[in-house]
């Protein structure tokens, strides 16, 4: 479970409720996908010819241009974890991470998922031993990536959150 039972309004846009702009629901959604696309060869290895989650990057790309609804950015990351049930190991994970970071069109919230399912992905894929140290590698990577008007936000949402999403923001 990666989503909070009470909604942080910080992560609900103003025009239902709460307290986040367009602007940076777009810059929520544009780092989900870097962090799921960062990972996405985890999942391209294992299934070369199933491209739903590259899609559900794209589509959440495409959704902060305005190129494709919210609708059609939510349901490809659906599809993307469609992609991901078969699956176990990084693969499975890191097809999740793009099914959550096309998520975040319709909830903002979901941008922890796409990061924390990338986590996952790196620690199922690293060599025995090496897990816990790949991990808080990815993380500060995607903690590097952050753009300055989302940042405490997020890093906020990790601490909140880390319970709830495998503690694998503790980097």
């Amino acid at each position: 479970m990666i989503l909070p039972k009470i909604r942080d309004p910080r992560l609900v846009t103003i025009r239902r409720g709460g307290t986040l702009t367009d602007a940076d629901h777009r810059l929520l959604a544009l780092w989900a996908a870097s962090c799921a696309e960062h990972v996405l060869g985890l999942f391209e290895s294992a299934r070369p010819d199933d491209p739903r989650p590259r899609q559900a990057i794209e589509h959440a790309r495409a959704w902060t241009r305005g190129e494709v609804g919210m609708m059609q950015a939510r349901a490809a990351g659906g599809h993307a974890m469609g992609a991901a049930r078969p699956l176990r190991g990084a693969a499975r994970h890191a097809a999740y991470a793009a099914g959550q970071a096309g998520a975040v069109a319709h909830v903002a919230a979901h941008e922890l998922g796409a990061a924390a399912y990338a986590i996952k992905a790196v620690r199922a894929a690293a060599p025995e031993g090496e897990s816990e140290a790949a991990g808080r590698l990815e993380c500060r990577w995607q903690r590097d990536r952050l753009p300055d008007a989302i940042r405490d936000l997020v890093l906020d949402d990790q601490r909140l959150r880390n319970d709830i999403c495998w503690s694998v923001f503790d980097c």
